[in-house]
């Protein structure tokens, strides 16, 4: 197992460890190859007789029912998509629907590539446990098929002394999709060009088009509208495709009532993250009036542009979607603190890909400005730096994991403290990393290579859940006062 590198420090890892699990698969729709095939495989399918068609649909249920919870509601919007893309003309009822709509589906394994990066935070029900019992959850990367990654779930109880139970995962992998039919408005889609330097004429040339509530469809009718005008083509394509990538950035996902944790995968469902939904760094966040919700940042990817994201989730049956936009939300690992300081949301990010940086913001959507925190300092992490995820809150400071690449591109765990007021102000910082790839399990996915998105306080030891190549996760724990006495004297 990945091993301690401070040897004055007892870290303690966790018996097993969470692998990928082929099984664990979700449907996907499948096209064939455009409206051709899908009109040639409409009429092999309805020019058969009705025992043949009878016989086929039995089959399919016999192999596929019990794989997915509700395989009928699967094959008719399957069999929707299909008529979308192609029209057809024939009446098409009952079983021949579904029967169609099984050949307008492929299952995807959205674990079998790697499960790893995980982040962990409190669960929002703590009631019935034993005394020094949490419950937790844990999100994962999972990366299926052409590297194509999305987000999956866990959940357990943490035990006193750093130990752990885990929540058998659901039988189901359920794949939620973004609520159809989102309306807009005109004045938010408007602010948000701005935030991104984007609004043209012709992108105004769209909005004069626009109700003050719109959607998708109606920008499309309005760009439709424009197409004619002489000369300026490409200008309004241009503005058509940035407006489109804003609303498609910004969704929401509901998830139906009797749907466990562990069922959840949100798979790319947007054009702006079409390759790749990375590294979800939570964290339970609490405003000033008590109240706590769960923000969670991430890295949207679409084979060609990046875009950095913030998912929110009140009461885990709805999962808010926005884009985070300003000239420091450019790169990858932002990190959102767990409550404001100084009036003001704070966040951890590496805009320049080498070095740790912190911002601050009256708008969590929004940020401008960006301050120096760390430069790379130790052999270790002489490549560059980043942060593991949200920083926790101690008396003596903020206390911040972080990564590091030195040679061989191998990355290390190591950790920092901050200032509890300032937290622009670094307090102390190990000179060895607390965690380092070991022979045993180097190898993997990507071989060399130790990561975490989100650690936990838990009974006075520090939880830390964490990749090993990218291939499996595991977890750690140590004592938080032992690691803050040699931060404090870094």
């Amino acid at each position: 197992m990945a091993s301690k590198n401070v040897p004055e420090l007892k870290i303690t890892h966790v018996p097993g460890e969470f692998v990928s699990d082929d099984r664990r698969v979700i449907t996907r729709f499948f096209d064939p190859g455009g409206p051709h095939r899908i009109r040639a495989i409409v009429e092999r399918v309805m020019g058969l007789g009705e025992d043949e068609a009878d016989a086929a649909w039995a089959q399919i249920l016999r192999k596929y029912e019990h794989r997915h919870r509700d395989i009928y509601s699967v094959f008719r919007d399957h069999f929707k998509e299909a008529t979308r893309l192609c029209d057809i003309s024939r009446q098409i009822n009952g079983t021949r629907q579904l029967l169609l709509g099984a050949y307008f589906t492929r299952e995807y394994s959205v674990e079998s590539a790697a499960l790893f990066n995980p982040s962990i935070v409190p669960a929002p029900n703590q009631e019935g446990l034993p005394p020094g019992a949490q419950r937790f959850f844990m999100s994962l990367r999972a990366t299926g098929e052409g590297h194509v990654s999305s987000l999956v779930f866990r959940t357990g109880t943490l035990l006193p002394e750093g130990m752990m139970e885990f929540d058998p995962p659901s039988a189901f992998a359920q794949r939620l999709k973004p609520a159809a039919g989102l309306r807009y408005a005109k004045d938010w889609l408007q602010r948000k060009l701005i935030a991104n330097e984007g609004c043209s004429g012709a992108c105004l040339k769209i909005l004069d088009r626009l109700d003050e509530v719109f959607t998708v469809v109606e920008v499309n009718r309005a760009v439709d509208g424009l197409a004619s005008l002489a000369g300026s083509e490409d200008s309004i394509r241009q503005a058509a495709e940035q407006i489109r990538w804003i609303c498609d950035s910004h969704y929401v996902i509901d998830i139906p009532e009797d749907t466990d944790l562990s069922e959840i995968v949100i798979f790319p469902s947007t054009a702006s993250e079409s390759h790749g939904i990375e590294d979800v760094r939570f964290v339970q966040f609490f405003h000033e009036d008590g109240e706590s919700l769960y923000y969670a940042t991430y890295t949207a990817f679409n084979g060609n542009r990046m875009q950095s994201q913030l998912m929110e989730m009140r009461d885990f049956r709805s999962v808010r979607v926005r884009a985070l936009q300003g000239p420091y939300v450019q790169n990858k690992g932002l990190a959102l603190f767990p409550r404001k300081i100084g009036g003001l949301y704070c966040m951890l990010s590496r805009i320049d890909g080498e070095n740790n940086y912190i911002m601050y913001s009256p708008d969590i959507t929004y940020w401008d400005s960006a301050s120096l925190l760390q430069v790379p300092r130790y052999p270790w992490e002489f490549v560059q730096i980043g942060n593991c995820g949200s920083p926790m809150e101690t008396e003596q400071g903020w206390l911040l994991l972080t990564h590091g690449v030195g040679p061989m591109r191998e990355y290390s765990i190591g950790a920092m403290l901050l200032d509890l007021e300032d937290p622009s102000k670094v307090v102390g910082q190990l000179a060895e990393p607390l965690i380092v790839p070991t022979e045993e399990d180097r190898e993997g996915y990507v071989p060399n290579v130790v990561y975490s998105c989100g650690a936990l306080i838990h009974d006075g030891r520090l939880i830390i859940p964490y990749a090993k190549a990218d291939r499996s996760t595991s977890i750690a724990s140590l004592p938080v006062e032992d690691l803050l006495t040699h931060l404090v004297t870094a």
